[in-house]
């Protein structure tokens, strides 16, 4: 999903009015960035606390693996022993416009902290966003050259199985029980294009990806069940792979169970403005309690939700919403 990355922030941050109240809100003097690691560090602790192999995956938002957010900064240890892996999107691809690269100094800024976290024994997970052929091979190359996974999504919506390769890269027959035995994965969390939700589960499971990214949702709003996910946890070859849930934290979406009508007109404290590039998702401030028990924390939680369907982890959206409220 398109997110505005601390590059581009900075540089709008220097042309926007320095007084608009309703983008940004640091009143109480709160470390953002502090804010964030703690919620997922929360996230982690929690669901590590019912199921122990459990991963956490954090997209974007990479500076939080620095103790300062600089890339020359002391590793944040906490935070990077609360997590398994990271993703990042438009590392080499789609940070401007899809299927355009990356700005080289783009790439090399990502990279010196993706490293970090790499180096500390996390998994890399890159999503870039091209649907050139050559394009899509570079990105598999070169991302595999650092050791990175990759999955080149020919659509940004993340509604379809990419046609190309024919042969996925780095199609494996292995059984794949960890997460660092990951060689391949797909993003797919839109199920838009298919009627039932047989017919995405068959799609999935018809499919040799190693680990999927799904939603906890069909598009009729009905959840996956423990049975439908362990369904989709054996590849075509028969092999076994992970399954893992998409979830937002850093904003609140309206299509989701728990948003109440009325915060159409009476918006609770916590909520904030509509995101522009993606309408129905709200800025949150996500260091709310409130805000916080509705994600993770209890039984009615969305986390615990994901944790009963049987997913083998969660991937953590908008985790660069420090970004918004710095």
């Amino acid at each position: 999903m398109k997110r505005i990355s601390l590059l581009s922030a900075l540089l709008l941050l220097i042309s926007c009015d320095q007084n608009d109240s309703d983008k940004q809100d640091n009143t109480d003097g709160g470390d953002r960035k502090q804010q964030m690691r703690d919620f997922v560090i929360g996230i982690s602790t929690y669901s590590k606390g019912i199921k122990p192999d459990f991963y956490v995956i954090p997209q974007n938002g990479i500076e939080l693996v620095t103790d300062n957010g600089e890339s020359n900064g002391n590793p944040s240890t906490a935070y990077l022993n609360a997590i398994d892996g990271n993703g990042q999107e438009d590392l080499r691809y789609g940070y401007d416009n899809d299927d355009e690269a990356t700005p080289v100094n783009v790439t090399s800024y990502l990279k010196s902290y993706l490293n970090i976290s790499k180096q500390s024994g996390n998994t890399i997970l890159v999503t870039d966003y091209c649907f050139t052929h050559a394009k899509m091979d570079n990105s598999y190359s070169a991302n595999s050259a650092d050791s990175y996974v990759s999955f080149a999504a020919s659509e940004r919506d993340l509604t379809v199985m990419p046609d190309y390769p024919v042969t996925l890269h780095d199609e494996n027959a292995n059984s794949i029980t960890q997460l660092s035995q990951v060689k391949n994965f797909m993003f797919f969390i839109d199920a838009s294009n298919y009627a039932s939700k047989a017919a995405y589960i068959n799609a999935v499971k018809g499919s040799n990806y190693d680990l999927i990214i799904i939603d906890l949702f069909f598009n009729d709003g009905s959840a996956f069940t423990a049975a439908e996910v362990q369904s989709m946890k054996t590849k075509a070859n028969g092999a076994a792979r992970l399954v893992v849930c998409y979830m937002s934290i850093g904003e609140a979406e309206d299509y989701r169970y728990y948003w109440q009508p009325g915060w159409d007109s009476t918006k609770p404290s916590w909520l904030d403005a509509e995101n522009p590039d993606w309408p129905g998702n709200y800025k949150v401030k996500y260091w709310d309690a409130e805000w916080q028990k509705i994600i993770y924390g209890n039984d009615g939680s969305y986390l615990k939700k994901v944790l009963s369907s049987n997913y083998d982890g969660v991937y953590l959206d908008i985790i660069d919403a420090f970004e918004y409220y710095e």
